[in-house]
């Protein structure tokens, strides 16, 4: 584990700084008060403080999506992030930052939700002087998303409980089709960091809505979103990015795989769906992203 992303990192069990130690060739993380977190051999740390209530991504569907993602089918996605990260001041380093204390410090872009780490290496190329850490229930995911950067880790945990980060460490936090944590977002960001949430637009993979009985995007989303974050957060911005697709079958799958309809469609209905198609389809993506600050 990169050992820049470490010093932002918090016991899970009592929110103590956290080091690496190395005994008879094991490695983990440990507390002053001895709470340990092993290191995976593939790179990423387990701060999960008991038993997450689901598991994510298995293997199958991690390799599905870096597939797609590999393709560049959501490459509007990373590209809007890197613009709206380098665009903020908060990754703009003033004069008077630069005295400060906290200038000896790495900033620190958290991918909450985070899968394979793709989007989060997109915006750390695009910010050089930063670091990440990637956050996420899926071992398999994690296995990828430790590898995803040279300047990110990884970490896995349950986003919906208190994040393993120390209180205003964090200068940008992404969220992308993941859930959201209003209070934990708010309490790990500085006052001046930045969250970047990625949400379906209402016209989302409309191609496919009414042909495989998909869930529709509820129009009122956006609000619903801001709603979620809590009174933690200002809207400063809200920007809408749509491309064209020309996917195979295969593609369809992983596509609806990565969303919440997978879950709702029994797979034998949805395959022989799928397998009606035409090949290739055009597909519609569209997708908001709100910029956040925090109060």
């Amino acid at each position: 584990m990169s050992p820049d992303p470490l010093r932002f990192l918090r016991c899970p069990v009592c929110g103590e700084p956290l080091s690496g130690v190395e005994t008879e060739g094991a490695r983990a993380l440990r507390c002053p008060r001895g709470h340990s977190f092993d290191l995976a051999r593939q790179g990423y740390v387990n701060l999960l403080a008991g038993r997450a209530p689901h598991t994510g991504d298995s293997p199958g569907m991690v390799t599905a999506r870096e597939e797609f993602l590999g393709a560049g089918h959501y490459d509007l996605v990373s590209a809007a992030l890197a613009a709206a990260a380098t665009g903020s001041s908060a990754t703009e380093t003033s004069a008077a930052e630069s005295d400060s204390a906290d200038a000896t410090y790495p900033r620190l872009v958290v991918d909450a939700g985070a899968g394979t780490g793709w989007h989060l290496a997109a915006v750390l190329d695009a910010i050089p002087d930063a670091v990440g850490l990637a956050l996420d229930v899926s071992k398999p995911a994690l296995r990828r998303a430790a590898r995803a950067h040279p300047r990110a880790a990884a970490a896995l945990c349950d986003t919906w409980q208190t994040l393993p980060l120390a209180d205003a460490s964090t200068t940008l936090l992404l969220n992308v089709f993941a859930p959201r944590n209003g209070p934990e977002f708010r309490r790990v960001l500085r006052p001046d960091g930045l969250l970047l949430v990625v949400t379906p637009a209402a016209d989302h993979l409309t191609e496919l809505v009414e042909q495989l009985d998909l869930l529709r995007v509820d129009p009122t989303k956006s609000d619903r979103v801001a709603g979620s974050l809590g009174d933690g957060f200002d809207l400063v911005g809200r920007s809408r990015h749509i491309r064209r697709m020309r996917l195979r079958r295969a593609e369809v799958a992983t596509l609806v795989g990565m969303g919440p309809s997978a879950w709702h469609i029994a797979p034998a209905r949805l395959a022989a769906r799928i397998e009606a198609l035409p090949e290739p389809v055009d597909v519609t993506a569209a997708v908001e992203l709100g910029v956040y600050r925090p109060r």
